[in-house]
């Protein structure tokens, strides 16, 4: 089943049958194409309506949809207005004063909610999978950079320069996060206990462990790695530390299958580190989809009762964080079936520098 008829039949189970994207994410996946533009989608087809300044690169970029050209802002809305199919419309707008502008011409016929976006985009065709593979298997490659980089007194910013520099000669680029300036996470020694530390100045230092969080975007499709690295010898407590989440990421990816809960899988790695003693100490959640977005639908976290289908892509990323000391993760991409497809192929043995 294509995707946008799985779109249409997502909409249908909240009462729409026209479904409008402003988000690029939903844009892109109905079209192909990344840019500002609106995309319509019902029983007529596809129509991407783009402003002048974009409109040769959406017929370019495009797939299987008529461009229309428009001016932007209010023309852009005029456009969609004019293109609307009767009956009930969906919409992931967020701009207030553009569905205002929209309610008023249609009325209660607008219905703003995103979960037909979500539900659709949870289970990833072939081609998506392969793209997200991709994405992984460049993350592998910058990890083998890591092992040649990663030394005594360079900093945490240089290193980040360093592997952005050979991700985007590969074809991939950094997201962008609402939360954090940074595109990846590159944190040592101390730092390293910040689950979503930025990169800093600091030089690398003997005896640091050093947390490497790949997430790029390839093709439009993300990919999400996590390794943790050491730098010369380090003492009993961090090699244990690392042990310990190495296996409890063992423990999750066990039990990652179709049909298994998304609060069992956290579970299994939670249990695990708590029984070993470190619970209080791993303070995220488990993991989470991937995808058009670097964190979307299912949640692997405590409680979730999500139930894992064939061809979700999510990861699989426990760690220990001791305030002030240091921290540990490990994190995987993978696809669900009757066992995990694990895309990331780097050893997650410990790897001494």
């Amino acid at each position: 089943m294509s995707r946008n008829k799985v779109l249409l039949g997502e909409a249908s189970k909240v009462k729409c049958n026209n479904l409008v994207a402003f988000e690029p994410e939903n844009v892109f996946y109905i079209t192909g194409f990344w840019g500002e533009a609106i995309a319509l989608l019902n029983d007529s087809g596809i129509k991407l309506i783009a402003p002048k300044l974009e409109a040769d690169r959406a017929r370019k970029g495009s797939r299987d949809c008529e461009v229309i050209e428009s001016e932007r802002g209010s023309g852009m809305l005029k456009s969609l207005l004019s293109n609307l199919s009767n009956g009930n419309v969906c919409t992931d707008c967020n701009d207030y004063s553009a569905i205002e502008k929209i309610r008023q011409k249609i009325g209660r016929r607008l219905i703003h909610n995103t979960e037909p976006f979500y539900q659709a985009r949870k289970i990833k065709d072939s081609k998506e999978i392969e793209t997200i593979a991709k994405a992984s298997r460049i993350l592998d490659k910058l990890f083998v950079i890591c092992e040649k980089q990663i030394k005594p007194n360079i900093t945490e910013k240089h290193l980040q320069a360093m592997l952005l520099y050979e991700a985007m000669k590969m074809g991939a680029y950094p997201p962008s996060y609402r939360f954090t300036v940074s595109p990846l996470i590159i944190a040592s020694g101390i730092n390293s206990s910040l689950p979503h530390a930025d990169p800093t100045d600091r030089k690398i230092r003997k005896s640091d462990l050093v947390t490497v969080d790949l997430t790029l975007r390839y093709k439009g499709y993300i990919a999400d790695a996590t390794r943790t690295f050491a730098v010369g010898s380090i003492d009993s407590e961090k090699k244990g530390i690392y042990q310990i989440v190495k296996e409890a990421q063992e423990h999750g990816q066990d039990v990652v299958k179709a049909g298994a809960e998304c609060g069992t899988v956290d579970n299994a790695c939670r249990s695990f580190i708590k029984k070993e003693g470190y619970g209080k100490y791993f303070i995220h959640s488990t993991g989470h989809g991937i995808g058009l977005e670097v964190h979307e639908p299912p949640w692997i976290r405590t409680k979730n009762t999500e139930v894992l289908h064939k061809n979700m892509a999510i990861t699989i990323e426990p760690g220990i964080y001791l305030p002030n000391k240091f921290g540990v993760r490990i994190e995987d991409s993978l696809i669900i079936d009757k066992k995990p497809r694990i895309l990331n192929r780097y050893t997650k043995d410990l790897i001494m520098l």
